[in-house]
C-alpha cells in the first residue's frame, strides 16, 4: 500500500462522537511510552501526525485519522499509565473499552508491544480480554533497533509460549522499528489485504 493523504479528522472522549462512516478503521493501542505515536507517524511518513512525547500518557483522545481517503487510522490512549490518578485511568479505561467494544467499523486493533521486555502482566491480560470479547486484534513488537535479534527472539519466544497456554493459535505478530522503518510494507499491506476482503464481501 503507497500512503497518498494522511489527515487528521477529529479527536474526542467519547465512542458516540467519533465519525459516522463506513469506512473500515485499525486502531493503535499499548501501554504507555511503546511507541505507538512514532510508529503512526512511520507508517504514514507524516512527523508530526501523532505527537511524540517523551513523557508517558500524552495520548489522553481518540484520535481519528484518514488514510488515502479510504480508510481510518485511530490513535488510542495507552493503557496501564500508573501516575495518572484512580478516576482518571478508570475514565480513560471506559473510553478504550466503550470503543474496542461498541465502534462497528472497527477491523482490526493492533496491540503494541516493547520487544525489549520479557511478557508484561498487563499485556497478557489486555490481550486475554480482547480474545474473551471476540476483538481481533494482531501484536506488534516495536522498537527493534534497540536490542539484539537474538534478545528479540527469545522475548518473542516468552511470549509465545506464555499465549499458547491459553490460546489455541496465535494472533499475526509484526515486528517493527519506527526508527529504521522496519515493518513498515507489512503493516500496511496487511490492512491494504483485509480492506480487500471487505469491499470482496
Amino acid at each position: 500500500m503507497i500512503i497518498t493523504s494522511a489527515d487528521f479528522v477529529i479527536s474526542n472522549t467519547d465512542v458516540q462522537l467519533c465519525p459516522e462512516t463506513t469506512l473500515p478503521e485499525y486502531a493503535f493501542i499499548g501501554r504507555s511510552n511503546v511507541g505507538k505515536s512514532s510508529l503512526i507517524n512511520m507508517l504514514t511518513q507524516k512527523n508530526k501526525l501523532a505527537l511524540i512525547s517523551s513523557k508517558p500518557g500524552k495520548t489522553m483522545l481518540i484520535n481519528h485519522f484518514l488514510i488515502n481517503h479510504e480508510w481510518f487510522l485511530v490513535d488510542l490512549p495507552g493503557y496501564g499509565f500508573a501516575k495518572t490518578g484512580r478516576v482518571s485511568r478508570e475514565r480513560l479505561q471506559k473510553m478504550i473499552n466503550s470503543y474496542i467494544l461498541l465502534r462497528k467499523p472497527l477491523i482490526n486493533l493492533f496491540v503494541l508491544i516493547d520487544s525489549r521486555l520479557e511478557p508484561q502482566l498487563i499485556d497478557l491480560q489486555f490481550m486475554e480480554w480482547l480474545g474473551i470479547q471476540g476483538v481481533p486484534f494482531s501484536i506488534v513488537f516495536t522498537k527493534m533497533d534497540k536490542l539484539s535479534i537474538t534478545r528479540f527472539l527469545e522475548n518473542r519466544k516468552k511470549y509465545e509460549a506464555t499465549l499458547l497456554q491459553t490460546w489455541e493459535t496465535l494472533p499475526v505478530i509484526f515486528q517493527t522499528s519506527s526508527k529504521e522503518g522496519k515493518g513498515r510494507d507489512e503493516i500496511l499491506n496487511y490492512i491494504e489485504s483485509l480492506n480487500q476482503e471487505i469491499s470482496y464481501a
